[in-house]
């Protein structure tokens, strides 16, 4: 029976709400290492830009690298000239210091303009798509813990079944301490990760919504 596949998801932004403390990314990639866990980051650039080695350090892990625009604006208040200005800066700046192209997978801040025409032609006309999901646990709250963040991401990763794309964020301290039983919940269930290229493309190396 083939294994259903489950791709995790970070934001890798900023922090502005309570929950972050200093090292808590580089915490989350020592903890992805020791799962075996390869997931999808989707990088801030303004943020890359702040913390080089960390954002360096998501790109030689092997994880799959995506752009989370520049400055983590609600795309839909851009003018055009501001979207292209945006997603173009984020696009050079990954590049740079990840070392890698983030293409052709974007995250809208927010998810703010993922139903939007204007904003997905733009993505689209940088050459990217845009990148959603179907399950969460809303990190991003205060006051969640681990232990509801993980039985919330499981769940809904569940529902949706095979190909479930889950939103998680590289900040939150609730979302370190919620790996482990996250990764163990889906791993029980007969699970396996994969990026989202292997999901969206429909090339699996194995076997071959709205806040963020």
């Amino acid at each position: 029976m083939t294994a259903i596949r489950f791709a995790l998801t970070f934001d890798a932004e900023h922090p502005d709400r309570p929950g972050w403390r200093p090292g808590v990314e580089e915490a989350l990639l020592d903890g992805l290492a020791d799962l075996g866990v390869r997931a999808t980051f989707f990088v801030q650039g303004r943020w890359a830009e702040a913390a080089p080695a960390t954002a360096r350090r998501i790109a030689v892990a092997g994880h799959l690298v995506g752009s989370h625009g520049f400055y983590h604006v609600r795309l839909p208040l851009l003018s055009d000239d501001g979207l292209g200005a945006d997603i173009g800066q984020a696009d050079r700046t990954i590049e740079e210091i990840v070392g890698v192209s983030a293409r052709p997978w974007f995250r809208c801040p927010f998810g703010a303009g993922a139903d939007d025409p204007r904003v997905l032609a733009a993505i689209a006309s940088a050459g990217y798509r845009h990148v959603g999901w179907d399950a969460s646990g809303e990190d991003w709250r205060p006051g969640r813990s681990g232990a509801r963040i993980a039985a919330e991401a499981a769940s809904g990763a569940l529902a949706h079944g095979d190909g479930a794309i889950v939103l998680l964020h590289a900040w939150p301290e609730a979302t370190l301490e919620a790996l482990p039983e996250l990764v163990g919940r889906l791993t029980d269930t007969g699970g396996r990760f994969v990026t989202v290229d292997q999901i969206l493309t429909g090339i699996d190396v194995g076997v071959t919504a709205s806040l963020g």
